[in-house]
């Protein structure tokens, strides 16, 4: 048989194959089925084989889609293979390149273990919080349902965090679990509470039902409006009973009310028709009064007017927005018929016409001495003289135009 040599090995007569490392020569396998040439190629191919799977860990760490754990299992499998392997080819290459993999893995173990402290370290903040924001709910809340509604987005936000470390996390999950029961025992306390009083006011307002009740039969109708609203009034301060009482209680409460106000609103309407007919009747009697002005004839004109007050007294209440326009009618034609008496009365009363004459007289006499001082004062030129004496002219005047129709009125 003939020899055949390689880069990295040979096979010598016998058919022996040898492969050169680093350390020399070592048998890797003889050779009798074939040339040489075969044989180095089938050892070559053993040796592709293995440079592949070399190949594919590099690519697989340089991806970092493999656990570091498992990256140095099937990096020491490797060294111990091309340590012995049955290949030709460089192994001493092979075996640099998976020592290189061996430092890589080391780093990638350092990076997923920080990696992890951070992970577990942020897990750990994040518990934190929903621990605090839970322990914060359960010693401070009062809005009940949104409060329990964020209890439990809580603890689906907690089932969904990544986890801390075992210890950590064992003593964030106690304080939130009694933070979960310390509000729910406190939920539990404020709605028996809420139920006691509940209790209470549904008992206070079914008393109030029962006087609204008691009261609905009343014809005293403005007592019983002043009663109803103090009995509204102590069912608003009294609270809520519960839904389903509430609603009950209040429906009764409403038709006591209504029962009472129904029947004070028909006799108010036959009460209200009434003072309209009245209205009417007093109507006509104002037109009869208004009939009387101006007055010619005094005594007439009185007589006519009792008349009419004594037909007005009997007619009776009119509404209240007809009572202001028909009353002041009245009182205007009663004061015309007053002010004609106190003329007439004047006129007839010689002491007052007396004093009328005699006021006429000294203001006649004090205005023409007021001319006389005025013409003296214009002819000195005493300005301050003429302005006294005009101004008192003037007032003087203006008394004696109101005398003299005094005067012509009793005259008259």
């Amino acid at each position: 048989m003939t020899t055949a040599n390689d880069p990295w090995g040979r096979v010598d007569a016998d058919g022996t194959v040898y492969v050169r490392t680093a350390d020399g020569e070592r048998v890797i396998g003889s050779w009798a089925a074939g040339s040489p040439e075969e044989a180095l190629a089938f050892f070559q191919r053993k040796f592709q084989s293995l440079e592949t799977e070399v190949a594919l860990i590099e690519q697989r760490m340089a991806a970092t889609e493999i656990a570091p754990a498992q990256a140095q299992a099937t990096v020491q499998r490797l060294l111990r293979s091309v340590a012995e392997a049955n290949a030709l080819g460089d192994l001493d290459g092979l075996r640099t390149r998976l020592e290189a993999l061996t430092t890589a893995v080391d780093h990638r173990r350092e990076e997923v273990k920080a990696a992890r402290e951070h992970a577990r370290s942020e897990a750990r903040e994040i518990k934190e919080r929903i621990v605090e924001e839970a322990e914060r709910i359960a010693a401070e809340a009062t809005h009940w349902k949104a409060s329990g509604e964020r209890m439990a987005e809580l603890l689906e936000e907690w089932k969904a965090a990544p986890h801390a470390d075992r210890a950590v996390e064992a003593v964030l999950w106690k304080r939130l679990s009694a933070a979960r029961n310390s509000f729910t025992k406190r939920r539990k306390s404020y709605f028996a509470s809420l139920e006691a009083e509940r209790d209470t006011v549904r008992a206070r307002k079914e008393k109030l039902v029962e006087e609204a009740e008691a009261l609905s039969s009343s014809t005293e109708w403005g007592t019983t409006t002043s009663a109803y609203r103090d009995l509204m009034r102590q069912w608003k301060e009294a609270g809520r009973a519960g839904r389903e009482s509430e609603a009950e209680l209040w429906k009764r409460f409403r038709d006591a009310q209504d029962k009472f106000f129904a029947a004070r609103t028909e006799v108010f309407a036959a009460k209200e028709t009434e003072l309209r007919s009245h209205a009417g009747v007093k109507e006509q009697l104002l037109a009869e009064a208004q009939a009387l002005l101006p007055v010619t004839d005094l005594r007439a004109a009185r007589a006519a007017l009792r008349s009419v007050q004594e037909r007005w007294e009997q007619a009776g209440p009119v509404p209240r927005e007809s009572r202001e326009q028909l009353e002041s009618g009245l009182r205007r034609v009663e004061e015309a018929i007053r002010r004609a008496e106190e003329t007439q009365w004047r006129r007839s009363n010689p002491e007052a016409l007396a004093r009328a004459e005699g006021t006429v007289a000294q203001l006649r006499s004090a205005i023409s001495s007021l001319e006389a001082q005025l013409s003296r004062a214009r002819e000195r030129g005493d300005a301050a003289g003429v302005r006294k004496a005009s101004e008192a002219l003037a007032a003087r005047r203006s008394w004696l135009e109101e005398a003299e129709r005094t005067l012509e009125e009793f005259s008259n």
